[in-house]
């Protein structure tokens, strides 16, 4: 394990200067920079101050970060069938992320549940079809190639009133899906 690197990793995270570490544990910023640099090695009550400095435990310090999924293809995809569309959830588990994105195809006809206001902001692109996004009151026709930018602000919908099926890819942020 580097430990140099996971010190630096969890005071930058934490948002410390090498200064800040340095005095919560009685240590030089030299002294700092030199374990981040791996030029020097701390002694373990050392080590033990710093660890408790960047609100970790020995444990966690030293088990290793799985590295997190960043390409999901069609057999990481969760699909839900809707009455009036079909969602497809294709980031797994990202309601625990800022923001799910997800592609929703919207029969002809049909709208998306109502969406009530929250915070947060959305992000849509058409990619065939064409949608009517209906926010507070006011609707937008939105074509294929076309996007839109709404705040979470007031209740709002998609809305598909042509003879074809509307696919979109729709990002909430924070996930609200």
């Amino acid at each position: 394990m580097d430990i140099g690197k996971r010190i630096r990793q969890l005071r930058v995270r934490n948002g410390l200067t090498q200064q800040e570490l340095a005095s919560r544990c009685e240590l030089t910023k030299g002294f700092v920079s030199q374990l981040e640099n791996n030029l020097t090695t701390p002694s373990l009550p050392a080590l033990m101050d710093l660890v408790e400095a960047l609100g970790s435990d020995m444990s966690s310090f030293f088990s290793e970060e799985q590295e997190q999924k960043v390409v999901f293809g069609k057999d990481d995809y969760f699909e839900d069938d809707r009455e009036n569309c079909r969602i497809l959830w294709v980031v797994p588990n990202a309601q625990k992320n800022s923001m799910e994105p997800i592609l929703i195809t919207i029969l002809p006809h049909q709208a998306t549940r109502n969406m009530m206001p929250h915070e947060g902001e959305e992000f849509g692109y058409v990619l065939s079809g064409s949608i009517v996004l209906e926010n507070g009151g006011r609707k937008h026709r939105v074509r294929k190639g076309e996007t839109f930018y709404i705040r979470g602000e007031q209740e709002h919908c998609l809305r598909n009133s042509g003879a074809s099926p509307a696919q979109v890819l729709w990002i909430t942020n924070p996930p609200s899906f």
